[in-house]
C-alpha cells in the first residue's frame, strides 16, 4: 500500500501529540523504596567475615591470625550485630572456588538465610578470578533476602547502586595481578633451573643436609633397592607393598600401611639413579592451577650424577621400561631379556612379548643380525637350476582369505583368522617371533608356561573360537619398522610349513593389505528424512601393483613349497632362543643376583626386629 505524503505528516504528528504525554497531576506516584546504604541499614543483624591467605608459610599465617581477630573484635563491637563467624581459607590461592570450602560454606550459609552481611579485606582477599567474584556477588545479590558484601580496603558495598561498576574494575585488576605475578613465578623457576638450582622435595632414600643437597638416608635406601630389585623380577606393586607393611618399613611420612600408588612413584622418581630431571609437569592456566604432565610443552632441565644415586643407572632404566609396558607389567614377569634362536629353521627369529613395549626395532634387527647367515649354497644351485627368472610369485592378496591363514593388526589389537588356528589343529598356545632382517613374523607351538605364549583361540564344542589380543608392543615395534601408516588395518597372508612334527606358519611384513573403514552417508530416499550413514571398507593398494599378479622370484627361500623341500638344515622349529648377554643390561643371572640381594636385605629387617 502506497501511502500520500500528507498521509505521513499526519502520522508523525500524531505520534508527536502521544508521547506530550497526560497531565501530570492526574497521576498518582508510588514512591520506590529507598536502598539503604550500609550505614543507614536497620536490617542488618547477622554478620560474618571471610579471610583468605594464599600460603601457609610464617607471614602469611601471621597475616591470617590478625584477620580473624580483627573482624570477631569488630562485629561483636557493632551495636545491633550479631557475629555469625568467620569463614576462612588458609594456604588456597585465590584464582579458583574449587578447593575453597571456606568460601563454599559461606555462601551455602548465605542461601539458607543465616547471614544479611558479609565483611571481607579487599577484592584480591575474595576472589582473583574475576568471574568467579562477579558470579558470588551476584548470587548473594540475587537471593529472596539479598546478602551484601563489603571490601573493606575498597570502599566498596555490592548492594550500593554504583558499587557494580567499580567492582568490576577492580576485579579485573586483582586477576591481572595474579597473571602477572605467574608470569614472574614462571620466568624465576627457569632462570633457577636453566642455572642448576633445583627444587629437590622430600624423597624416600634421602635426607638434606643444611645447605638443601641431598644425603643418602641409609636405612630408607635399603627400602628403595627392595623396591627395584623385587620389580625387576616380576613382584607386582601390590605384593610388594604387603610386603613392606608386613615388615613395618616406613614411608617419608613415616607411616607403615604402603600403597601400589607410593611404590609407582618411586619407580618413577630419577633422583634414585642420582639425576635431576627439572619442570616434568607445568601449569598451563593460572586460574584452574591444575598440572598437566610436561610432553615437550615446556622446556626441560636435566642434571646427571647431581647426587649420589640409590640404585644405578640401568636398574633404573630398567624398571621404568617394565612399568611403562603396563599390560606386560600386570603379568607379575621378570624384565624381559632379548634372545634369539641361533640355529634352525628359525634361525634369526627374536622370540616377542605382544605387550613389551621395551626394546626398539633397532634392537631387535641387531638382535636378528647376530646369528644371521647367509643362504645355503644347495638353495642357490637350485635357483640356478630351475631358472625362474620372468616368473612371479602371485599376491595372495587377489585370492580369497576365508580358507588361507590370515593376521590383522590395528589400533594395537591383534587377530588371527579361524584357519591360522585350523592349520595347527589343536593347539591353543603359539609364539611370536620377529625376524627384522627379513621382515617376518613367525608363529610357532608353544606351552601355556612360555613367557611369550599367547591364547589365540579356543575349542568350544569341537569349534575353533578366534581371540583379538591386544598387542602394544608388537605394533609399536611393526610400525616403527615398516614405516606405516597409523589409523590403517594391515592384514597379512600366511604360509603355513612342516615336516613331521615340526610347523610354523610365516607372514612376510613387506607387502600387506591395507584396509580402511569410513563412514558414508547413502543417498536419501523418499520416504527418509536423512540419509542413512553405514561403515565402507576400503582396500588400499600400492600404485606398483598395477599390471602385475606378483612380485618378481629372485630367492628360493619366496616359494613356499621350495624353501620347505630343499632346506637342508635341521628344523628344530622348537628350539629355544638364547640369551644374547652384550645386548642386555640384566641377563636372567643379573636378576637373579638382584632378587639375592633383595632377599638378603629384607633378612636383615627381620634379624633386626627380632
Amino acid at each position: 500500500m502506497i501511502r500520500s505524503e500528507a498521509e505521513a505528516v499526519d502520522r508523525k504528528q500524531r505520534i508527536r501529540d502521544r508521547y506530550k504525554g497526560v497531565d501530570t497531576s492526574e497521576l498518582e506516584v508510588i514512591p520506590a523504596k529507598a536502598v539503604e546504604g550500609l550505614g543507614e541499614s536497620t536490617s542488618i543483624r547477622r554478620v560474618a567475615a571471610y579471610v583468605r591467605v594464599s600460603t601457609d608459610n610464617d607471614e602469611q599465617t601471621s597475616s591470617y591470625e590478625l584477620q580473624k581477630n580483627y573482624y570477631t573484635e569488630y562485629i561483636k563491637a557493632q551495636p545491633g550485630w550479631e557475629f555469625v563467624g568467620i569463614y576462612d581459607d588458609e594456604g588456597i590461592s585465590g584464582t579458583s572456588l574449587e578447593h575453597r570450602k571456606g568460601m563454599q560454606q559461606l555462601i551455602e550459609d548465605c542461601k539458607a538465610g543465616k547471614i544479611d552481611l558479609v565483611l571481607t579485606k579487599s577484592i584480591a582477599r575474595f576472589a582473583r578470578n574475576i568471574v568467579d567474584c562477579l558470579s558470588v556477588i551476584e548470587t548473594l545479590k540475587d537471593l529472596d533476602s539479598p546478602v551484601g558484601v563489603k571490601f573493606e580496603a575498597d570502599n566498596i558495598y555490592t548492594l550500593d547502586s554504583n558499587g557494580r561498576m567499580i567492582l568490576t574494575i577492580l576485579a579485573s585488576v586483582a586477576e591481572e595481578e595474579s597473571h602477572s605475578k605467574s608470569i614472574i613465578m614462571n620466568w624465576s623457576t627457569d632462570c633457577r633451573f636453566s642455572r642448576g638450582l633445583f627444587l629437590t622435595p622430600a624423597l624416600l632414600g634421602y635426607d638434606q643436609d643444611e645447605d638443601g643437597n641431598l644425603v643418602v638416608n641409609p636405612e630408607e635406601a635399603q627400602t628403595v633397592k627392595v623396591v627395584y630389585y623385587l620389580y625387576l623380577n616380576g613382584f607386582s606393586f601390590t605384593e610388594i607393598a604387603e610386603l613392606l607393611t608386613e615388615y613395618g618399613r616406613k614411608t617419608k611420612l613415616g607411616n607403615t600401611e604402603w600403597n601400589p600408588g607410593t611404590l609407582a612413584g618411586v619407580i618413577a622418581n630419577e633422583r634414585h639413579c642420582g639425576d635431576v630431571l627439572a619442570r616434568k609437569t607445568f601449569t598451563p592456566n593460572y586460574l584452574t592451577h591444575k598440572s598437566k604432565k610436561n610432553n615437550n610443552d615446556r622446556t626441560q632441565y636435566r642434571q646427571r650424577d647431581h647426587h649420589e644415586a640409590i640404585v644405578s643407572r640401568e636398574v633404573y632404566n630398567a624398571a621404568n621400561h617394565l612399568r611403562a609396558s603396563r599390560s606386560y607389567a600386570k603379568k607379575n614377569r621378570p624384565l624381559p631379556v632379548l634372545s634369539v634362536v641361533d640355529d634352525g629353521i628359525l634361525r634369526g627369529y627374536v622370540p616377542f612379548d605382544k605387550d613389551w613395549t621395551g626394546f626398539s626395532a633397532e634392537e631387535y634387527r641387531e638382535a636378528s643380525e647376530s646369528v644371521m647367515q647367509e643362504k645355503p649354497t644347495d638353495a642357490t644351485e637350485v635357483m640356478n637350476r630351475l631358472d625362474l627368472s620372468g616368473y612371479e610369485v602371485v599376491r595372495a592378496q587377489y585370492f580369497s582369505t576365508l580358507r588361507n591363514p590370515a593376521m590383522t593388526i590395528s589400533n594395537g589389537k591383534l587377530r588371527f583368522n579361524t584357519a591360522c588356528l585350523k592349520k595347527f589343529e589343536d593347539v591353543e598356545y603359539v609364539e611370536l617371533l620377529l625376524n627384522s632382517v627379513d621382515r617376518c613374523v613367525a608363529i610357532r607351538p608353544c606351552e601355556k608356561s612360555n613367557p611369550n605364549a599367547i591364547h589365540w583361540g579356543r575349542l568350544k564344542e569341537g569349534r575353533w573360537c578366534v581371540s583379538t589380543l591386544g598387542c602394544r608392543g608388537l605394533a609399536k615395534t611393526l610400525f616403527d619398522i615398516m614405516e606405516w601408516e597409523e589409523g590403517l588395518k594391515y592384514r597379512f597372508r600366511g604360509q603355513f610349513v612342516e615336516q613331521g612334527d615340526n610347523k610354523l606358519m610365516l607372514f612376510e611384513l613387506d607387502e600387506p593389505e591395507m584396509v580402511k573403514i569410513e563412514e558414508i552417508v547413502l543417498p536419501q530416499k523418499e520416504e527418509e528424512s536423512e540419509g542413512k550413514t553405514v561403515k565402507q571398507t576400503i582396500y588400499i593398494f600400492p600404485p606398483e601393483w598395477a599390471g602385475t599378479f606378483g612380485k618378481p622370484i629372485t630367492s628360493i627361500a619366496q616359494v613356499g613349497i621350495l624353501q620347505q623341500e630343499h632346506y637342508s638344515g635341521n628344523w628344530d622349529v622348537l628350539r629355544p632362543a638364547a640369551e644374547i648377554e652384550e645386548m642386555n643390561t640384566f641377563t636372567a643371572d643379573g636378576l637373579n643376583a638382584l632378587l639375592h640381594e633383595a632377599e638378603k636385605i629384607m633378612e636383615g629387617w627381620t634379624d633386626t626386629d627380632e
